[in-house]
């Protein structure tokens, strides 16, 4: 799925740097033509399943307007919970839209998920939950926001690239004795491609995560597809069912082939 998904998008990656994609750089886009955005989109990824809007699978909490195009908070939750397989994450209007697509483990609570992005520009975004029989359902909000994609790492490649792939994990305090909140931070870059050198003046080549396992125990809790639409520095919260005595362990992997990994200690459950 990764690398069909990039070679579809690379035509798209290569228009919006040449300035030819009127959606991308089009504030006043009517809502004609983002649906026809998104349309075009759903096929790309789904094919010919059929995509039923939905106001209860799943939700997207996001800005109306974002304080920082760069690190724009986004929180997926999915009240029917049981029944989803997977949720992906599309920023239409993005060079790359797939921004994420994760698939919850035996060990996973799939009720909530939060992550930081970059948006582009004044854009839908997406959110499309896979149930566990193979029905795909979504829900869609505006963002107002300019420049995520390009916005600069760090005040040089050198910088931004120090401590790649040191992880560090926060669980949240007087959590549930079942399910638990786990906050997951990596140290990366994720270059993107479109981030200009501060000092070379020239674009950065891309690099960036494209994939993270969590498991806690023998158990995966989480999958996750990235591209390039994920912040610098990737930020994840999300839930799953505590066993006691397990650890979690995270490995990444991004698009250069560089492999982390690293166990935390996971607290105990309050009784």
């Amino acid at each position: 799925m990764t690398r069909t998904l990039r070679t579809v998008f690379a035509a798209a990656l290569v228009t919006a740097f040449c300035g030819g994609s009127a959606s991308a750089t089009d504030p006043s886009q009517p809502d004609a033509g983002r649906e026809k955005r998104w349309q075009e989109i759903a096929g790309y990824l789904f094919d010919d399943r059929d995509i039923v809007p939905t106001d209860t699978l799943i939700k997207i909490d996001a800005p109306k307007r974002a304080e920082d195009a760069a690190l724009v908070p986004i929180t997926l939750t999915m009240p029917e919970k049981d029944k989803i397989k997977s949720v992906y994450l599309v920023i239409d209007d993005n060079p790359a839209p797939l921004a994420a697509h994760v698939t919850f483990g035996p060990a996973a609570d799939p009720g909530a998920l939060q992550l930081r992005v970059r948006i582009d520009t004044y854009t839908n975004v997406h959110a499309v939950a896979e149930t566990k029989d193979g029905k795909l359902f979504s829900t869609a909000v505006f963002v107002k926001a300019s420049g995520g994609c390009s916005a600069p790492s760090g005040p040089s490649d050198v910088e931004a690239m120090k401590g790649m792939g040191d992880m560090r994990m926060k669980f949240a305090k007087g959590v549930e004795k079942k399910s638990s909140e786990a906050t997951l931070m990596i140290r990366h870059p994720n270059f993107n491609g479109m981030q200009m050198n501060q000092l070379t003046r020239l674009y950065t080549p891309p690099r960036y995560i494209d994939k993270v396992t969590v498991s806690h125990g023998d158990q995966t809790v989480l999958d996750i597809v990235g591209d390039i639409s994920l912040s610098t520095n990737p930020v994840l919260s999300f839930n799953f069912m505590q066993t006691d005595g397990q650890p979690m362990t995270v490995v990444a992997s991004d698009t250069k082939g560089s492999r982390w990994e690293q166990s935390f200690q996971v607290p105990s459950a309050m009784h």
